[in-house]
C-alpha cells in the first residue's frame, strides 16, 4: 500500500470516527476520546526515537509540557488559532529535541535515558519560576463555548487531535518503510556496526529526536484549552512519561501499528477506570499491564500476533 493510499484510508477512518462520536451525542465521548487520541500521538512520537532507533526517552512529558506552555505564552501575549499554535509548538519542541539530541546522543543506554529525564526536571523548574506563564500557581485558559459549523469546542479539539493522529501515523509509517527507517533500524540493532558500515548515525539520531519532540509538542499545544487550567504538575505529569513508554511497548515497538494498538487499549482502559473506580489507579493499570506483557509478550501485541502466525504457517 502506497503512502498516499494509506493517508486516504486514514482520513476516511478519522472522518468515520468523528461522525460516529457525533452520533453518540455525548460530550464525554469527546473528552475521553481526545485523551486517547493524544496518547496515540505521544506513543507514536516516542516510538520514532525509542522503538525505531532504540534510544529510550524518559523526557516525553517535557516536550508535551513545552507545547502546552507555548500555548499559554501566546494566550497571554497574543492569542492565535490552535492550528497555528500547534505548528509553533511543534517547531519549538523540535528545536529543543534537536538541541537535546546534539548534547546527549553521544551517551547511550541508561545514561541517555537519565539525561532525558534531567531535561524534564530542568524545564519544569524553569516553568515553575516563570511568572509570565503562571509559575507554580498555574494559568487559566478561557476557551470559547463553541465553534462555528463544528459546534461545541470539545468537538473542535477532538477533530484537531484526530487530524494530528493521521499526520503522526502517516509520518511513522513512511519512516518505517523508507531509507531513513532502515538507518534507524541499523542503529537500533548494532550502532557500532552501523557506523562501521558508513551509516551517518549521529545525523539520523538528531532527525529522530527532532521529529519525536516536534510531534509531542504539537500534541501538547491544545491541552491548555482542553483542561482549562494548566499547572506544572499537570503538564509535567507522570502519566505522560509513563504512558508514552508503556503504550508502544505493550502494542509493539517494531511497527507503527504497535503504538496505535497500545494507546487505544491502555487509554481506553484508563478512561473506563477513571469513570468506574478512580483516576488514581491509571498508573497502577499501566504498571500491571507492562509487567504482564514483559513476561508473556516482550515484543508486544504485534510481536505476539506475528509469532502466532509463524507458528500457524509452520
Amino acid at each position: 500500500m502506497s503512502t498516499r493510499t494509506f493517508l486516504l484510508i486514514a482520513i476516511a477512518v478519522a472522518a468515520a470516527v468523528f461522525l460516529a462520536a457525533r452520533l453518540v451525542n455525548n460530550d464525554y465521548v469527546f473528552f475521553a476520546g481526545y485523551t486517547v487520541l493524544q496518547f496515540i500521538v505521544l506513543a507514536t512520537a516516542w516510538n520514532i526515537l525509542g522503538g525505531y532507533t532504540g534510544y529510550v526517552n524518559f523526557g516525553s512529558a517535557a516536550f508535551f509540557a513545552l507545547g502546552a506552555y507555548v500555548t499559554v505564552f501566546f494566550y497571554k501575549f497574543h492569542p492565535l488559532p490552535i492550528p497555528v499554535l500547534m505548528m509553533i509548538a511543534g517547531l519549538t519542541a523540535g528545536l529543543v529535541g534537536l538541541g537535546m539530541g546534539y548534547l546527549t546522543l553521544r551517551l547511550r543506554g541508561t545514561f541517555f535515558a537519565i539525561a532525558t529525564l534531567a531535561l524534564a526536571v530542568v524545564l519544569q523548574t524553569l516553568v515553575v519560576n516563570w511568572d509570565y506563564v503562571g509559575g507554580s500557581r498555574g494559568a487559566y485558559i478561557v476557551r470559547p463555548s463553541d465553534v462555528p459549523v463544528i459546534g461545541p469546542y470539545i468537538h473542535y479539539l477532538f477533530l484537531l487531535m484526530l487530524a494530528l493522529v493521521v499526520i503522526a501515523l502517516g509520518a511513522a509509517r513512511s519512516i518505517e518503510r523508507s531509507q531513513l527507517g532502515y538507518g534507524f533500524a541499523a542503529i537500533r540493532d548494532d550502532e557500532l556496526a552501523a557506523e562501521a558500515s558508513g551509516v551517518p548515525t549521529l545525523r539520523l539520531k538528531l532527525v529522530a529526536t527532532t521529529l519525536s519532540g516536534a510531534l509531542m509538542g504539537m500534541a501538547g499545544a491544545p491541552f491548555p484549552y482542553y483542561i482549562g487550567y494548566l499547572q506544572p504538575s499537570s503538564a509535567f505529569g507522570l502519566e505522560y512519561a509513563v504512558n508514552a513508554i508503556a503504550m508502544p511497548m505493550i502494542g509493539g515497538t517494531a511497527s507503527w501499528v504497535g503504538p496505535l494498538i497500545g494507546a487505544i487499549l491502555l487509554g481506553s482502559l484508563q478512561q473506563v477506570a477513571t469513570v468506574t473506580i478512580s483516576s488514581a489507579v491509571n498508573v497502577l493499570i499501566v504498571g500491571l499491564l507492562l509487567i504482564g506483557f514483559v513476561i508473556i509478550a516482550p515484543n508486544g501485541i504485534v510481536g505476539l500476533v506475528e509469532r502466532w502466525r509463524r507458528g500457524r504457517d509452520r
